[in-house]
């Protein structure tokens, strides 16, 4: 069984208008979206900003609530759960957040900080629970010293390590990375990517990783996602996406990676001419007449295209 099992999520947004402020229409963040993760792997969910791959994640984690659909997690619907039943999962369900500038509070120590889960789920005693978050500093490449520092005394790597500490101190069995390096330099990205790789693989985690860097994804993912407008346009391995794509968004996506070598150049720019081309004739072979994407259907058993 799937430690995660997304079933046709949507989250709408209502839209008002009149002089009576009525529901006139919805904005779609997401829009019928399913898919699956199982233990020990990472998804990556792939698209251009907007496209409601955030609002995916943290409709998951039960910062926001769906309009429908089901997130199974472990087999229980986390989306039927009042509060207080929702609790006890949000120990085995821990978010990484994009902005490591404003997911750390300013006024507390990176002691209060990493031990603020620890104090909601787990009753230690001061003595143990500093022995915990020290453990966890220095797996995350921290001294032990740093448990009495604040985060503006880091530098934006060390806080994004403070996140990914905070989000290890209870053990999780998911974690959703939301464009964990992002705001990083390229330097300190390569360092923050392979130490999730080496923890996932010391504690089995799976992640649902958030970003729209597909050289990242590409490093990172078992499984990739493409999503556009809250709907998958196309699901498959990380093989299959790179080097099969099928629908046209996909194609545009990765036709836009540039390319370091310049004797490529040529074949990059005939390339992104002849996805254009593609995509001005034959849109709406790809989109309905509202220019959304058409539901998935499978190609193979590991690969899926939102196409009629």
């Amino acid at each position: 069984m799937a430690l995660l099992n997304i079933q046709h999520l949507k989250v709408y947004y209502p839209v008002r208008g009149g002089f009576f402020r009525r529901v006139v229409d919805h904005v779609r963040a997401v829009d019928d979206v399913s898919f699956s993760l199982n233990k020990g792997e990472t998804y990556g969910l792939v698209g251009e900003s907007g496209c409601g791959k955030t609002t995916t994640g943290r409709t998951i984690i039960g910062l926001i609530r769906a309009t429908a659909g089901e997130v199974l997690f472990e087999g229980t619907d986390l989306t039927k759960l009042r509060r207080r039943e929702f609790h006890p999962y949000r120990k085995d369900i821990q978010m990484i957040f994009q902005d490591p500038y404003s997911s750390l509070n300013p006024r507390k120590r990176v002691l209060d900080i990493v031990a603020e889960p620890l104090r909601n789920f787990e009753r230690l005693s001061p003595h143990e629970e500093r022995q915990k978050v020290q453990y966890v500093l220095e797996r995350v490449g921290l001294s032990a010293e740093s448990i009495y520092k604040y985060p503006h005394e880091f530098s934006g790597g060390q806080r994004q390590r403070i996140g990914i500490a905070r989000a290890l101190t209870l053990n999780p069995k998911l974690i959703i990375a939301d464009e964990p390096v992002s705001a990083l330099d390229v330097s300190v990205q390569a360092q923050v990517l392979n130490f999730m790789k080496e923890i996932q693989q010391e504690y089995g985690l799976t992640y649902l990783f958030i970003s729209h860097d597909l050289g990242i994804i590409r490093h990172m993912c078992d499984r990739i996602g493409i999503m556009y407008r809250g709907r998958l346009v196309e699901e498959g391995t990380s093989e299959e996406i790179f080097t099969n794509p099928q629908h046209i968004y996909t194609k545009r996506l990765l036709s836009a990676i540039p390319n370091a070598d310049p004797r490529e150049r040529g074949r990059q720019e005939a390339l992104r001419r002849e996805v254009e081309k593609e995509y001005e004739q034959s849109y709406s072979r790809y989109f309905d007449e509202n220019g959304r994407a058409h539901p998935l259907k499978p190609i193979s058993p590991t690969h899926s295209v939102a196409i009629p």
